[in-house]
């Protein structure tokens, strides 16, 4: 049996897979540090109220013969899906129906399963620094080319530096595919509506799918930042959004996010003629997915209800209060800093640092906290780090001045 050879030319680990094992090699050898968790994006605090009590009575309900729920809608169930058209998009004028919405068990699936609907021959760009799925995910269906220098040959790579505010310049070698995601993880950076219309009308102007990751949305504060690419005119004709309940609602091992795909959204098949995204999606996903737990669901429908809005607000603010003390702290302590304002995430650079691992171990070793080295994002993460803003308060306290002692 052969297998499919675009794995031999992946890095042996996931970037946080390999954060993780060294974490761990480092407890292990060291078992009387208490080692503070500043990497991973994951959250701390519990699920909202009214979301555990939705979730509870749908457990009641698949108790009993009477309210049992066998198998659901692959594209999500409709009280949800209405939810979301109804709270995240008609109540800020932007006209997204139910139909449009496919809700998944995360926006890592489908980011990463959005690519059965592209031939190999898609010529991709993304960010760098950006999600590693983005990038993994085309290497595995065999679009990546030639590894060099840290790059594969058949990618565009959009370099964002701090000269540009961690923003991005636009394509030049004609991509069908660009991966976006603002507020941008990892660098906390955000798009004005003026900045992002100016990718729409590119997208346009060329016929290019834009996937847009907002899955941080729910943390933008100021008002001329635009929470959904579909803010932009013409956008549900040239792009697609994925949201994610992990990082609103802590639903990080619960799994549940969503993906638009407007029905206005067309593309072509290779003899050129054209066909609805929207139908492949569905047909993409009605043969490979079963749609999220019903349980689950229910739960992520208790966030739009008045008492789940304001659960969610709080753990947002909560997060964010810990994000911008990051930012106050590391800036205090000489550190090069973006993000923690409308974003959870806080990239920062240290003049004369170029080794982001090194960094990574220097910092995990000293000072007993973990982050991410920035050169797991990409070549333009060279010599950067990624701390969250997802751990308790009282931690990130006391990381912030165990760090600032180190510098």
């Amino acid at each position: 049996m052969k297998v499919n050879d675009s794995f031999r030319l992946m890095p042996p680990s996931y970037l946080f897979s390999e954060v993780a094992a060294r974490i761990s090699a480092f407890r292990n050898a060291h078992p009387e540090c208490e080692i503070i968790r500043m990497d991973i994006g994951d959250v701390t605090r519990p699920l909202p109220k009214a979301a555990v009590e939705a979730m509870h009575m749908a457990v009641e309900e698949l108790a009993s013969s009477t309210t049992f729920h066998g198998y659901g809608p692959e594209q999500g169930h409709l009280f949800l899906r209405e939810a979301i058209a109804e709270h995240d998009y008609r109540q800020h004028g932007i006209d997204i129906e139910a139909d449009d919405i496919f809700i998944s068990d995360g926006a890592k699936s489908d980011i990463g399963n959005f690519g059965d609907l592209f031939t190999p021959q898609t010529r991709i760009a993304l960010t760098d620094p950006c999600y590693p799925v983005y990038v993994d995910a085309n290497v595995i269906d065999g679009r990546q080319g030639v590894l060099a220098d840290g790059r594969w040959s058949n990618i565009e790579y959009l370099d964002c530096t701090p000269d540009s505010g961690f923003l991005p310049s636009l394509p030049v070698s004609s991509p069908d595919v660009i991966y976006l995601c603002y507020p941008n993880n990892p660098t906390g950076s955000v798009m004005t509506r003026q900045q992002l219309q100016q990718w729409v009308d590119y997208a346009l102007r060329h016929k290019v799918l834009i996937i847009f990751d907002s899955a941080y949305e729910a943390y933008i504060s100021h008002p001329d930042i635009p929470r959904s690419i579909y803010e932009i005119e013409n956008a549900d004709t040239c792009a697609v959004e994925v949201r994610s309940f992990s990082k609103t609602a802590g639903f990080t091992g619960v799994r549940c996010g969503y993906t638009v795909v407007p029905r206005s959204l067309s593309v072509e098949f290779a003899d050129g003629s054209s066909a609805s995204l929207h139908r492949l999606w569905n047909r993409r996903q009605c043969t490979k997915f079963n749609g999220a737990s019903y349980i689950v669901q229910r739960g992520a429908a208790a966030l739009y209800t008045p008492e789940g809005k304001a659960q969610v607000r709080e753990n947002i603010e909560y997060y964010m209060r810990n994000a911008r003390y990051i930012r106050q702290s590391m800036t205090e302590a000489g550190w090069e800093v973006t993000g923690g304002e409308d974003s959870p995430y806080i990239w920062m650079h240290r003049e004369g640092e170029t080794d982001s691992w090194a960094l990574f171990q220097h910092i995990l070793e000293t000072c007993g906290v973990s982050s991410t080295p920035g050169v797991g994002f990409g070549k333009c993460g060279t010599g950067c780090l990624r701390l969250t803003g997802f751990n308790t308060y009282e931690n990130t306290v006391e990381a912030m001045r165990r760090i600032s002692l180190l510098y």
